[in-house]
């Protein structure tokens, strides 16, 4: 499914239970200048389908997925979703804090949505391959 661009409806999302408590709070407790940000998290999460963990499906971007996307420019990217203090773009770990790691949170493979870099610019992408592992507790 992909985002319309004639009336912006969003592709629908699916989310963890666990993720969706963690990441609530989390984005609740967003310093000050993450809030653009938070609001844009707290907005996805509250539009998700939340599911049991156990029942997490395993082509569906959560914490600690790896998500192959491809950009509007045809660029291919591949990253691993993850919490704020494990971010590093060295190794390709975005955080969820981030406009794109809001994007992609919940996205299945072959799903596009359209989302606003913190350069003001609306981006798209598309995503190509979803990998899970089981999360840590």
């Amino acid at each position: 499914m992909e985002t319309n661009l004639d009336t912006g409806v969003k592709p629908s999302i699916i989310v963890r239970q666990t993720d969706h408590s963690r990441l609530t709070s989390l984005a609740l407790a967003a310093p000050g200048r993450d809030l653009d940000v938070a609001d844009e998290l707290l907005a996805e999460l509250e539009r998700a389908s939340v599911v049991i963990d156990d029942s997490f499906p395993p082509e569906v971007v959560g914490l600690g997925s790896t998500v192959s996307y491809e950009t509007e420019r045809g660029q291919a990217r591949t990253v691993t979703l993850c919490y704020p203090g494990r971010a590093d773009i060295e190794r390709s770990m975005v955080s969820v804090m981030t406009p794109v790691g809001v994007a992609l949170l919940g996205l299945s493979s072959g799903q596009s949505i359209n989302w606003s870099g913190r350069d003001g610019h609306v981006h798209r992408l598309t995503v190509t391959s979803v990998e899970n592992i089981k999360p840590s507790r």
